[in-house]
């Protein structure tokens, strides 16, 4: 009965050794073989069982046994699971997604949690407006304090851009635009009072429209003054800076965008407009009392169908009056024009296709890429004398000599044809206040 004792005695000595915990060491290092400190290591199934990496990289943990499967992870890098082994060397690469989190200034790139100014990151395939080829609409409501006001509908004319509100009184308050690196600047330098008069020169004084909304990649905003340390005094109103889209290793891939946009015709009927015969009889009630006399009418420049109703009973030519001075003759005259009804909708508006065309082309590999794209836009004007064609091209490409050198060609190209009526220059009337302009239709 003794033997039986001590069996069974040597039986529970031996399970209790088996079912010691065992002792897992190892380091845990980066993609290029730097430590990665705390990191977290845990066991599979069980994360309240888990220790982090000291300073040097190194961890120590206590399994139950080597069958068990550990989970490394750390901030902006993947996860990675691993079978337990007494030794072990771990390496974590970086987590694609954390790109997102960089912020571009134009001159470098820097981890966001290591910038210390105010910005904001837009994709541009979020923000693209379809139909609309002016890339800075696509700011509209995006950003916090970012105010985007488009004072004009024609094409090439510069929205009201306020980043950091108005800076200056009487300076520029428009933000700095920089594409990949290259300050863009102005053609002319219209302020922000000149950029709602019409004027011929506000056609051309958008810096980006000859860029191609396609090949955008993001948009990054520098809000606050920091971005003058870069810039200078030109970026106190803050910046906007545009990343193009370049060539992906591993990727090939050729992409083609097609943009129709109709418009028709107004009519009148979508609108609540007076016809002549309403027209005519808004203009006898203020004959009746009187607001349209001869005296005041006839020599003024600007006076509709009475100012040249009394113009004709004032000409005199080849022995007879223009028209004669009856009450008769005037009313024949002024129902002449009650029944005109002229449509001027159909007289100056088109029925128009506008189209937009993009085809891009991207490949790369792990030593080069290269990006190109063409485009072609084409309005034939909803109104009479007005249309645009623009056509771009861009070409990136980026070789990578060594891992400390690179050779990169950045090219961007824009030719735009360009009418539009009414863009003469406006005349002021100091003394009556009035603002004329003649239309060159």
């Amino acid at each position: 009965m003794f033997k039986y004792y001590i069996l069974t005695f040597f039986i529970f000595i031996s399970v209790g050794l088996w079912a010691q915990p065992i002792s897992v060491t190892g380091v845990v290092v980066d993609d290029a073989g730097e430590e990665v400190i705390g990191a977290t290591v845990v066991v599979k199934g069980n994360e309240q069982h888990g220790t982090i990496t000291d300073i040097d990289g190194k961890f120590s943990l206590q399994v139950p046994d080597l069958q068990v499967t550990l989970v490394f992870s750390y901030v902006g890098m993947k996860s990675v699971e691993l079978k337990a082994t007494s030794q072990m060397r771990v390496v974590l690469s970086s987590d694609a997604k954390e790109l997102e989190e960089v912020v571009v200034t134009g001159i470098l790139k820097m981890d966001k949690r290591l910038f210390t100014g105010a910005t904001d990151k837009l994709d541009a395939e979020k923000t693209k407006i379809d139909g609309i080829t002016d890339i800075s609409r696509a700011l509209e409501g995006r950003s916090a304090g970012v105010s985007v006001q488009n004072v004009s509908g024609t094409f090439g004319t510069a929205p009201k851009i306020r980043v950091r509100g108005a800076t200056s009184i009487y300076g520029n308050s428009k933000p700095l635009w920089v594409v990949d690196g290259v300050i863009m600047e102005d053609a002319v330098d219209v302020s922000s009072d000149e950029l709602s008069s019409g004027n011929a020169e506000t056609l051309i004084s958008s810096a980006i429209a000859g860029i191609n909304a396609d090949d955008i990649e993001s948009f990054q905003i520098l809000k606050d003054g920091s971005a003058t340390s870069i810039y200078g005094a030109r970026a106190m109103a803050g910046v906007v800076v545009i990343t193009t889209k370049k060539g992906k290793a591993g990727v090939n891939r050729i992409n083609y965008t097609g943009e129709f946009t109709s418009r028709l015709v107004p009519s009148y009927s979508d609108f609540n407009i007076s016809n002549s015969q309403q027209q005519m009889g808004i203009y006898q009630e203020m004959e009746r009392k009187g607001w349209l006399e001869f005296a005041s009418v006839a020599a003024a420049s600007n006076s509709g169908v009475y100012g040249k109703m009394y113009q004709l009973i004032n000409q005199y030519e080849n022995g007879q009056y223009g028209l004669e001075n009856s009450e008769a003759a005037r009313n024949a005259y002024l129902r002449e024009a009650e029944f005109r009804n002229t449509d001027w909708f159909k007289l100056l508006f088109n029925n128009s296709l506008t189209q937009n065309h993009a085809v891009s082309i991207s490949s790369g590999t792990d030593k080069a890429n290269f990006y190109a794209s063409l485009s072609v836009f084409d309005d034939p004007g909803w109104t009479k004398v007005s249309d645009v064609q623009r056509y771009t091209a861009n070409v990136n490409a980026l070789y990578k000599i060594s891992d400390k050198l690179s050779i990169s060609l950045l090219t961007n190209g824009a030719y735009r044809s360009q009418k539009a009526p009414g863009t003469l220059s406006q005349d002021v009337d100091v003394v009556r206040g009035e603002v004329k302009r003649d239309f060159d239709i």
